[in-house]
């Protein structure tokens, strides 16, 4: 396909044709860089486009529209109200209640995939997967999953889903109001009219990922193994009067999945129960023991029902949802050297609490406030977050660092953050309400609850991902303005002759290869004035064409900027431009035959 561009490219009608030649020889440039890992997806397609401008090519306007565009703005909006998720504890409730405790890890792609493309049929795919990504991560770190087994599937499952209705995506949606404006005295398409391709092609793609996926997507570590972590901290926490966790099982509560923590014993009312079965169940103001690496303490943090044993915690200035985990190697010059935790006085002299002390990796089996620091000590502390630019001068330690993402979830607000979820979705879904619109509103409402703080609203946007978004309008506006994605389409489907079904495959295919080089909707807008052309020249009718090209411009798993979604698991997932290849062109591929071959039959070219 890629060598038709380069073939094509100086046909193009109504503009120099090297205008063509440069925007089809600068995508295969960013194509040949991005196969090849070298550097950063953002880097290379706005650096591209930056050369389409200084050649002339591509107006300046019309290189930073994207920065306008409601698709984008629309991702930016959704990041601060899955960070009001995150900030509340609600992501970790979703992720319970939605994906539950597989065994395996084609259950849980199955347990992902079958609800993801549900509600996808019925609602907006990239609210969905941005609400899931964080959701996703969370649960495969707790069952011990590889995240780049997980990413790819929730967003092939939600754009899978999409093409089962007609509100699935805004492609299908483009696609009938063209039908509309060019056969206005036919029946407008139906709800579930796509659904007869839709659905087939549906369970057929999830089939595939749950069947290869094993084998074509990758199976990345992170850099850092929690496993490989010298420090083994020992920390307390506490069962909270009235915690969700009371009459649970360990294995229930989910204290026995965290990677890298293990729980030591319990300690119930002065008696000690050591090397606990999963089975055992939790009893009001049990103190659990843990011994784990910092990741796994500040995911234990996060539980709901959990709290550090320590009562040091509840004495501090700052409220809790303000503070956060900072870890300090004490110094031998500190004062408290040699003396316990408690009779030096820590929480009053440096207004933090020491929640666990890692010592050379031995556990050390003494309370929090009878250990007797050394030099070298490492504490993981609850503090205000200005504790760290404190203390990072001071002679008392060697290091200070703060650990990002360790503020305690503001549990009680995760209702609140629910709900302004629930009516986000419930107002774009069944009222009507734009999507940016409803995103925007349910952004402002989570930061003037305080389900998410100003602070962490502004950090919790992807801008890496919104520039590439940003940046892939703009490549496909270049194709369009220079006539070459014109003159590439009229090539491919002059090839067909007068087979209709042909004609049919090569229509679906030119709508596949734009949706995966420009916008779904703007191929969508491209090929079906093309097609119908084509069905009245064989004169045929145009309704399998127009199903196929709904098809098409919503189908794209080949590339990770042919669909915002996949964009979307990009980074979360750590996969590489490659990924995107190797599974997505044979279920491309898959969609292609699949729809091909059912839309003559169930819409017949001769009615």
């Amino acid at each position: 396909m890629l060598n038709i561009l380069a073939q094509t490219a100086a046909q193009a009608s109504g503009s120099p044709g090297w205008h063509a030649w440069a925007t089809v020889g600068v995508i295969l440039l960013i194509f040949a860089l991005l196969i090849s890992n070298r550097i950063s997806t953002d880097v290379l397609i706005v650096g591209g486009v930056t050369l389409l401008v200084l050649l002339g090519v591509l107006p300046l306007n019309e290189a930073v529209a994207g920065m306008a565009n409601q698709g984008m703005l629309t991702v930016a909006v959704l990041y601060i109200v899955v960070a009001g998720l995150q900030e509340t504890g609600g992501v970790t409730w979703l992720g319970q209640r939605l994906l539950g405790r597989p065994k395996t890890l084609i259950a849980a792609q199955a347990r992902l995939m079958l609800p993801v493309a549900g509600f996808s049929a019925f609602m907006n795919n990239t609210p969905l997967v941005a609400m899931l990504i964080p959701a996703v991560a969370e649960w495969a770190k707790q069952h011990r999953l590889r995240v780049s087994k997980l990413m790819i599937p929730l967003s092939y499952a939600a754009i899978l889903g999409g093409t089962c209705t007609l509100i699935g995506t805004s492609t299908n949606l483009v696609v009938a109001g063209l039908w509309l404006s060019t056969f206005p005295d036919k029946a407008p398409i139906g709800m579930f009219d796509i659904a007869w391709v839709g659905i087939p092609c549906c369970a057929a793609g999830i089939a595939y990922v749950l069947v290869f996926s094993r084998w074509l997507l990758p199976d990345r570590k992170p850099a850092i193994s929690p496993h490989d972590d010298p420090r083994a901290y020992t920390v307390e926490m506490n069962v909270d009067p009235g915690s969700p966790l009371i009459g649970k099982s360990i294995e229930e509560a989910g204290l026995r999945q965290l990677a890298g923590l293990f729980l030591a014993e319990i300690d119930r009312q002065g008696q000690v129960l050591p090397a606990v079965g999963p089975q055992e169940r939790l009893l009001e103001g049990d103190r659990l023991v843990f011994v784990g690496v910092v990741d796994s303490i500040v995911d234990l943090h996060r539980v709901r029902g959990l709290t550090p044993a320590s009562d040091q915690v509840f004495k501090l200035d700052a409220p809790r949802a303000q503070r956060c985990l900072i870890e300090a190697v004490v110094s031998d010059s500190c004062g408290l050297v040699g003396k316990t935790i408690r009779d030096g006085h820590f929480r009053t002299i440096y207004n933090a609490v020491v929640i666990a002390v890692a010592r050379n990796g031995e556990r050390i089996n003494r309370k929090i406030g009878d250990i007797v620091l050394r030099p070298g000590d490492t504490l993981l502390l609850e503090a205000h977050p200005n504790f760290a630019e404190q203390q990072r001068d001071s002679r008392d330690f060697y290091l200070v660092s703060k650990i990002e993402n360790s503020n305690p979830p503001r549990h009680e607000k995760a209702v609140l953050a629910m709900v302004i979820l629930a009516g986000m979705i419930g107002a774009i879904t069944f009222l009507g309400v734009p999507t940016l619109l409803g995103a925007m509103t349910a952004a402002g409402l989570m930061i003037i609850t305080r389900c998410v703080p100003g602070s962490a609203a502004r950090k919790s946007v992807d801008w890496q991902v919104l520039i590439v978004i940003a940046a892939s309008f703009a490549l496909g506006r270049a194709l369009e303005i220079t006539g070459a994605a014109d003159s590439i389409a009229n090539t491919l489907v002059g090839l067909a002759g007068e087979n209709p079904w042909t004609s049919l495959i090569i229509v679906y295919g030119v709508t596949m290869l734009f949706t995966e080089l420009i916008t779904n909707n703007a191929a969508a807008v491209l090929v079906f004035p093309i097609a119908h052309s084509i069905s009245q020249r064989l004169q045929v009718d145009f309704t399998p064409f127009a199903m196929s090209i709904m098809m098409a411009a919503s189908a794209s798993f080949s590339t990770p900027i042919g669909y915002q979604t996949n964009l979307m698991v990009l980074g979360p997932g750590g996969y590489r431009f490659t990924d995107y290849f190797r599974i997505g062109i044979p279920l491309n591929l898959t969609m292609w035959v699949i729809t091909s071959s059912l839309a003559p039959l169930i819409w017949p070219f001769h009615s």
